[in-house]
């Protein structure tokens, strides 16, 4: 793009990103409606709790948001600069989705924007993602349990393609950091899992 060095560029991308990703839809939807999604349903500022308080519709518009948040710093700094932008700028869409400090710090748990994070670098790792969360939510009736599934999946997808070179070594570390970042921010879907798992039939 320029003749600035290409650390230089992985910066920008993850300044910009982190700001992009910083930015909740869940929480702007809600103040407009006058909605406390802290006192609604997981108090989680993301998609699945708008819909339990606006209904489908606004949960659908949310979700749209926060993948394309994901995707769009990811892709662009990935056609613009290169690979290595392009995943720095994903991951840290999601860093500043789950940490927003727009929100204190409090921000969603970045399942979507995880899912537009690896559609804008590798959309092949998004085809067991999708399958994992899908058979999770179908099995469990739970989002968030389909999300922990569906971030396992992620990081043994990424080691697994990296191994049978489907993908590159940088593909298999942007999909166990970005699995990492998910499932520490469902620790407490997966206690609930376990506590189900081990209670007496």
């Amino acid at each position: 793009m320029s003749e600035l060095p290409d650390a230089a560029w992985w910066a920008v991308a993850l300044v910009v990103s982190y700001a992009i990703g910083a930015i909740n839809p869940a929480a702007i939807v809600a103040r407009v409606f006058r909605v406390d999604l802290r006192g609604t349903g997981s108090g989680n500022p993301g998609a699945t709790n708008v819909g339990r308080a606006l209904g489908v519709r606004w949960a659908i518009l949310v979700g749209a948001l926060d993948i394309l948040k994901g995707f769009v710093p990811a892709f662009a700094f990935g056609i613009l600069v290169d690979q290595t932008a392009g995943e720095i700028a994903g991951l840290a869409a999601v860093l500043g989705h789950i940490t927003s400090p727009y929100l204190k710090g409090r921000g969603g748990k970045g399942v979507a924007t995880t899912l537009g994070a690896i559609l804008g670098v590798q959309p092949l790792l998004a085809i067991p993602v999708l399958l994992a969360f899908g058979l999770g939510v179908a099995i469990w009736r739970r989002v968030g349990i389909g999300a922990v599934l569906a971030g396992v999946v992620l990081g043994v997808s990424g080691i697994v393609g990296w191994r049978m070179g489907w993908t590159d070594e940088a593909d298999m570390w942007f999909a166990i950091l970005l699995s990492a970042m998910v499932l520490v921010r469902h620790q407490r879907n997966i206690r609930e899992a376990w506590a189900h798992r081990r209670a007496p039939a």
